[in-house]
């Protein structure tokens, strides 16, 4: 057996504990209200005797944001989201942030900025970083705030605030902004460098400085001038209120981003499109000139965004934990990306043994308890997955009873999470404006941890339900209460009150985060990358399902971008990111600072290299992009643990079948008989799969199809290509290379 999946306790347990001492949060009231949504229904007061969000001392907290952003829905699990989520009861401020190239940390004084450029190897060579350290303070003159508040965000940008009775200060940072952009009231401008700052260039109110070997370039207003005095740079505003400052990638950088210091972002937008094989985004900053009629600028892309443009990128680079940065200048860039097929399951294959599968089958429906005990989000949402995985195959080999009872177990399970009041619920913050499972786990309540990871199950599950019975899908029905937990998770909409837009996907970064608060000095991170691709995959399946056209294409898009995040930053595809002397070819978690071959609760190699494959689901065809990646990361896996796996076995298995479904078919024919399924997995999903991918060959992600749910593969030089189609009416596929497939009403083809 696998050793169960845990997050550091300490907190959770001393929360626990004071809740039974009576010192804890206080109990919910016994009369809760219930608040509709179709036939569902979840609570705005949580059961009693359990916890919402708090410190690290169990105190609750509410967010930590100026009266203009009250009433906002708070992103939390952001890269940013310690300034909200105050995580330390002495730290009324927030921890290391990393936008990159630039870190910062909120102070009493104002905003440490950094730019690491050196990686470390720490954690016996585990972990590779580039730790926050302040080359400078950006502040005003006196300033000595008692606390730092969320101002104001937008998709990448966030704006820290602090006043101390006589002086107010607002800096906006981003993702990809070599820029702080500040406005003060109070006193002077004031930089405090971390050693006294070499000058290598001075004309009045733009000054040049390097500090820790990086260069940066001081803006005051125009008739402004600065003065250095020691580690203090200060320069008077006049009846001005603004300043800025840029990390240069050279000295000699410095006309070009003179040009647009008092074009300051004021916000940051994505939008994108699915269609055709194809993901289009273009992300754009808003500008506003503080001075002048200037309203263009400077931004950083990530790899997996350079990768991906036609648009012209400048010369100047940056170093990032992510590889290099490149400028671009102008307020906008596009990137294209083919799309990621999705399917309900592997087609149909002539090598299933149907006899075989449905002994397989019966095994896990006939089970005694189908969910293994399971009561929490977490461990319910898994058991819900691997019964959902099967509802298809059972389907597709003619077990009719067996798919009906499949669906009948997943709806009893998810309708009574989907009720108020019984044992298992869901319950409205209104402070937090989040929705809460409870029971929870892993922090999904006091930390606001991995909802995306949670409910991407019951999403997934519900739509392979409304696959069968668009009546349960319906609004009036259950439908409503699915979109209520994606609401919480991946909200398409800005304009909703209840909940914040995408609460856990990074637009910029490409990929989701798990912590919620964000309070770590390596900032936030994301370990099973795979489980959130499992709720992008759901939203394409699901909208697809429902007809619901925009919800199907967020999911394209979210797939495309953190699939190409993965291979690059989690896997190292390109053997471009991680640092020559990491050592490692994987990372188990992604952090804000780096990398880390690890996992929260072993480090068990499998597990380090399986916690990024699971759950495999028709969701995770993209992993068959990058082969060469996977045999190198299965290969050290077997040096890690001194020979092939043992606990995770069928992961493994699955996972070297993108790559080399034979290899990986002959492990199962030789190990199938004395192993025992990881928990999220049946070995009638498992064989399925292998037999399926050894027949027809791996994913070939050469080609795209022109609906998301479709995919191709190869098996030595013949491609097979396969399509389900959810519409009332058959429909004609076509593929990039030409090939065009016929797909029946609501049913899957292959070709």
């Amino acid at each position: 057996m696998s050793v169960p999946r845990a997050r550091p306790a300490s907190a959770l347990a001393l929360v626990a504990a004071l809740a039974a001492a009576g010192l804890g949060p206080a109990a919910a009231p016994a009369a809760a209200a219930e608040i509709p949504a179709g036939a569902g229904s979840y609570s705005d007061t949580r059961p009693a005797g359990t916890s919402g969000p708090t410190n690290n001392t169990g105190t609750p907290v509410t967010p930590k944001v100026t009266e203009a952003a009250r009433d906002k829905p708070v992103p939390t699990n952001d890269w940013w989201s310690s300034l909200a989520f105050q995580r330390y009861g002495d730290n009324p401020y927030s921890t290391p942030m990393y936008g990159h190239p630039l870190t910062y940390q909120a102070t009493a004084g104002g905003l440490e900025v950094g730019y690491p450029t050196t990686p470390s190897i720490v954690g016996d060579g585990r972990q590779y970083e580039y730790p926050h350290k302040a080359d400078l303070t950006v502040g005003l003159t006196g300033l000595n705030s008692p606390d730092t508040k969320a101002d104001d965000w937008s998709d990448w940008t966030v704006t820290p605030y602090w006043a101390d009775g006589t002086r107010t200060l607002r800096t906006t940072i981003g993702h990809g902004l070599p820029f702080v952009y500040a406005k003060g009231s109070g006193g002077d401008a004031r930089i405090t460098t971390a050693a006294a700052p070499e000058v290598f260039a001075d004309d009045g109110n733009v000054l040049g400085i390097t500090v820790a070997g990086h260069h940066y370039a001081l803006f005051a207003p125009t008739g402004s001038d600065w003065s250095v005095s020691g580690t203090a740079v200060t320069a008077g505003l006049g009846a001005h209120d603004y300043f800025s400052l840029a990390v240069l990638p050279s000295t000699d950088a410095l006309a070009t981003y003179r040009k647009y210091a008092f074009s300051f972002v004021t916000g940051s937008e994505a939008s994108w499109s699915a269609e055709g094989g194809k993901v289009e985004a273009t992300y754009r900053l808003t500008t506003e000139p503080q001075e002048g009629t200037e309203t263009g600028t400077l931004q950083a892309l990530y790899r997996h965004q350079w990768l991906h443009t036609t648009d012209p990128l400048t010369s100047y680079t940056y170093v990032s934990p992510r590889s290099t940065m490149k400028v671009r200048e102008g307020a906008s860039f596009t990137t294209e990306q083919a799309s990621s097929g999705v399917l309900p399951a592997l087609p149909e294959s002539s090598g299933v043994d149907t006899a075989r599968l449905k002994g397989y089958l019966d095994e896990v429906a006939g089970a005694a308890d189908p969910f293994s005990g399971a009561t929490d989000t977490y461990w319910t949402g898994k058991a819900l997955g691997k019964l959902a995985q099967l509802v298809p195959v059972a389907d597709q080999i003619g077990e009719s009873a067996t798919r009906d009872k499949l669906l009948g177990l997943i709806k009893d399970r998810l309708e009574e999470w989907f009720t108020a009041g019984g044992a298992s619920e869901f319950s409205y913050d209104k402070d937090w404006k989040t929705l809460t499972g409870y029971p929870a786990s892993y922090g999904s309540d006091t930390e606001l941890n991995d909802h995306h990871f949670h409910y991407g199950y019951y999403v997934y599950a519900a739509a392979i339900v409304a696959q069968y019975d668009q009546a349960w899908a319906a609004d009036s029905a259950w439908g409503t209460m699915v979109k209520t937990l994606v609401r919480d998770t991946a909200n398409p909409s800005r304009d909703d009150a209840e909940f914040p837009f995408l609460r856990g996907f990074d637009l910029y970064a490409g990929h989701s985060w798990a912590s919620g608060h964000q309070g770590f000095a390596a900032g936030n991170n994301q370990e099973s990358s795979s489980e959130s691709i499992n709720l992008s995959a759901a939203l394409v399946l699901w909208g697809s399902a429902t007809g619901d056209d925009s919800l199907r294409d967020l999911g394209g898009f979210l797939l495309a971008t953190e699939s190409e995040a993965i291979a690059q930053y989690w896997f190292d595809a390109d053997q471009e990111v991680f640092p020559a002397s990491f050592g490692h070819e994987t990372v188990g978690m992604v952090w804000g600072s780096g990398g880390a071959y690890s996992t929260w609760w072993t480090a068990n190699p499998e597990e380090i290299h399986g916690i990024n494959v699971l759950p495999v689901t028709g969701g995770s065809l993209h992993l068959g992009r990058e082969k060469e990646a996977i045999k190198r990361n299965l290969a050290e896996m077997e040096r890690e643990n001194g020979g092939p796996a043992v606990e995770w076995r069928d992961i493994l298995w699955e996972f070297e079948s993108f790559a080399d479904p034979a290899a990986a078919k002959a492990k199962w024919d030789a190990g199938h008989a004395d192993y025992t399924p990881e928990d999220g997995e049946s070995k009638a999903h498992t064989y399925h799969w292998l037999t399926t991918l050894d027949t027809l060959g791996a994913p070939d992600a050469t080609v795209t199809g022109s609906i998301p749910t479709s995919a191709v593969f190869s098996k030595g030089g013949t491609r097979t290509y396969a399509a389900h189609n959810f519409d009332s009416v058959a429909r004609t596929v076509t593929f990039s290379d030409g090939t065009t497939l016929d797909v029946p009403a609501r049913s899957t083809a292959t070709r």
